[in-house]
């Protein structure tokens, strides 16, 4: 199995799109991704999968918190903000009219379609991600939209 065939398999998989945010105000920064699950109900727990090379790494190591926002398809262009494709970095890529904090003090987007605040309570490295597994400790959801879903290299 080579990395490009597999990344062409994963495609055909439909996935909610989250932001995943962390950091304190002057420091914040974030992601886009798919690689996002429940894990638990009892405690409520989320798993996060994230890069090494990710900016988000370190701070979410460093907090012990981060935020997973899942979006609504008025909230697409967040997706490129937080991908890097408009070139903005960590605190820029934050616009304080659209976010505020709830439990752990990581980012929360307030019009997401689901938000949940997570609290770091274990981690495992694998190959060049890390795991991170996040008790959810707050959260906020809008009933009314419908989610942003990511398929075949376009949204839904």
């Amino acid at each position: 199995m080579t990395p490009e065939l597999y990344r062409n398999l994963m495609r055909q998989q439909a996935g909610a799109v989250a932001l995943i945010a962390t950091g304190r105000p002057g420091a914040r920064t974030g992601m886009a991704a798919t690689a996002v699950c429940s894990l638990t109900d009892t405690p409520p727990t989320l798993l996060v999968c994230v890069n090494q090379t990710a900016s988000a790494h370190d701070i979410i190591a460093d907090t012990g918190a981060f935020s997973v926002n899942l979006l609504s398809p008025a909230q697409k262009d967040l997706v490129g903000v937080f991908s890097g494709r408009t070139g903005l970095k960590g605190e820029d890529r934050f616009d304080d009219a659209l976010w505020q904090t709830l439990v752990t003090g990581a980012p929360i987007l307030k019009e997401a379609l689901a938000s949940f605040d997570c609290e770091v309570v274990d981690a495992k490295t694998v190959s060049t991600h890390t795991i991170y597994i996040g008790e959810v400790r707050g959260g906020s959801a809008q009933e009314d939209l419908d989610p942003l879903v990511y398929f075949r290299g376009g949204f839904l």
